[in-house]
């Protein structure tokens, strides 16, 4: 190769050139043409297979029995994930605090709760009854000011409420716990050491890095919270997939009663990733990748 000398040495007058060859990847094209063909088939099945009667799907889609299990899923979802927020930032603050009864008490609480299954705790708030038939408040040693039967209490809809909340504060709380323990404490001390109060440095530096990292996760618990409500139809509770179930074993049709629950619930989760992705995008603006 021709070179040209300089005062910084020698430099090549024109570049050789090299000859570039595409990396030959037959596995892939393979891979392809399988994932392709699995997917034609796929819909010729779901367009030619009677047994999936799309008559019956639409027939059932929205009618008011499965609205009314809709509705009530939604609802669950919505009161069990706040609950379950605001139980976790208790337990997350009381297991990051100096004292030794108030972390011992929330490690506990997470242990057991993440240790057991959901349907058996949920079976434990519905039968608490068993347990404690009458839930009084008064003075120790002293008279009763209220009282009340645990029968009456706990319904379904409340048992169903109180398993998926504890349940769910015991995941936030160590999703919480992780977001707090992220922020550097030499960003708190610097705070502190400009004159901003403990409420300005919350909320102007540890909770904008805090909700960076604990939206993402937050998301995924709400949308296994949307799935997991319909656990509760084992209580006999009129949800989505229960509501399904009373129309199928009347008519037989399993298996597009069980479509109409599962599509309203694909629904649903799409929107909530949606939005959670809108809201992941919003909260990243500025900060480099």
């Amino acid at each position: 190769m021709a070179m040209h000398e300089t005062g910084g040495g020698f430099v090549p007058l024109a570049a050789e050139r090299i000859a570039v060859r595409k990396l030959r990847r037959p596995g892939r094209w393979i891979f392809g043409i399988l994932i392709a063909v699995g997917l034609v088939l796929l819909a010729q099945s779901l367009v030619t297979n009677p047994g999936y009667q799309w008559d019956v799907v639409a027939k059932y889609f929205t009618a008011p029995s499965i609205l009314r299990g809709l509705a009530l899923t939604l609802t669950l979802t919505a009161v069990a994930m706040v609950l379950g927020i605001l139980l976790g930032i208790l337990l997350a603050v009381m297991r990051l605090s100096d004292n030794p009864l108030a972390r011992g008490a929330s490690t506990a609480f997470i242990t057991v709760i993440r240790g057991t299954p959901l349907l058996v705790q949920l079976f434990l708030c519905y039968n608490i009854a068993a347990l404690y038939p009458v839930f009084s408040l008064g003075i120790p040693f002293g008279p009763q000011l209220f009282e009340v039967s645990m029968n009456s209490v706990m319904t379904p809809v409340v048992a169903a409420i109180l398993a998926l909340s504890l349940n769910e504060g015991a995941y936030m709380a160590e999703i919480i716990r992780a977001g707090l323990q992220s922020v550097d404490k030499g960003q708190i001390e610097a705070a502190k050491a400009i004159g901003l109060s403990p409420r300005k440095t919350f909320y102007r530096i540890v909770m904008p890095q805090v909700m960076k990292l604990v939206i993402p996760p937050t998301g995924n618990q709400l949308i296994g919270m949307l799935k997991m409500t319909s656990i509760v139809s084992i209580i006999g509770l009129s949800d989505l997939l229960y509501s399904s179930q009373t129309i199928y074993l009347r008519t037989y049709e399993v298996i597009p009663l069980l479509l109409v629950a599962s599509i309203w619930y694909f629904i649903v989760t799409s929107i909530l990733s949606l939005i959670q992705s809108r809201i992941e995008k919003k909260l990243g603006k500025g900060v480099a990748a």
